[in-house]
């Protein structure tokens, strides 16, 4: 499928399958989401411009490089989206952190918008926008949608576990997004949860229910 990149690494697979085990508690759960995000960073920022520069050594002068333009901006969606941001922002430090707060309505399983906070020059930065599950595509085309109207015009989508259903809703809608997963799982259930999946991202991440 265009513009969809599904992370095939070992580390990855192997921690994957360590958050789906319902026994994980939830503290071995976060750092997981965190090693895993930090894991999937390399892949999502593969295709940034970078610029050459000039910098001193202890021994001498040389040529070196830094990522070309503004500074990049992590934008979780509330609130399993926070779990996501540590492993990528300890890789790209002066990256601004957004949020959106979406929650959704389990009967419509559609999203909520309740918190919208973000940087002023979205439209001069990178956006990774993170999320651990990328299920019905809802919660995901709305943020998107935010983004957009607030200038941004580079998105990137990262989700840990997503299915056929997810990125098929944000697709239809934002083509232009690329979507990174670190799994590609079956299909949605008649609740709308991934199957097989590893639950609510983020009850799991909280220890809430």
């Amino acid at each position: 499928m265009n513009n969809l990149t599904v992370i095939d690494h070992p580390l990855i697979k192997a921690k994957i399958t360590q958050m789906r085990d319902v026994n994980t508690t939830t503290k071995m759960f976060g750092e997981l989401v965190d090693e895993i995000s930090g894991l999937m960073c390399y892949e999502i920022t593969r295709d940034l411009e970078v610029e050459e520069i000039e910098i001193e050594t202890p021994i001498t002068k040389t040529k070196g490089y830094r990522i070309k333009g503004s500074d990049l901006a992590i934008i979780p969606i509330l609130r399993a989206g926070l779990g996501m941001v540590k492993g990528i922002h300890q890789l790209i430090p002066t990256a601004k952190i957004g949020h959106i707060g979406l929650y959704r309505d389990h009967d419509t399983l559609q999203p909520v918008e309740y918190l919208c906070k973000l940087p002023n020059d979205l439209e001069h930065r990178n956006v990774i926008l993170v999320d651990p599950m990328l299920a019905t595509g809802g919660s995901a085309v709305k943020a998107i949608e935010i983004l957009k109207e607030r200038g941004a015009k580079s998105i990137r989508l990262a989700s840990l576990v997503g299915c056929p259903e997810g990125v098929a809703a944000v697709h239809n809608t934002y083509p232009d997004v690329p979507i990174y997963l670190a799994a590609m799982d079956e299909k949605l259930n008649e609740k709308g949860y991934i199957v097989p999946g590893l639950g609510d991202a983020g009850d799991r991440l909280f220890g809430t229910k």
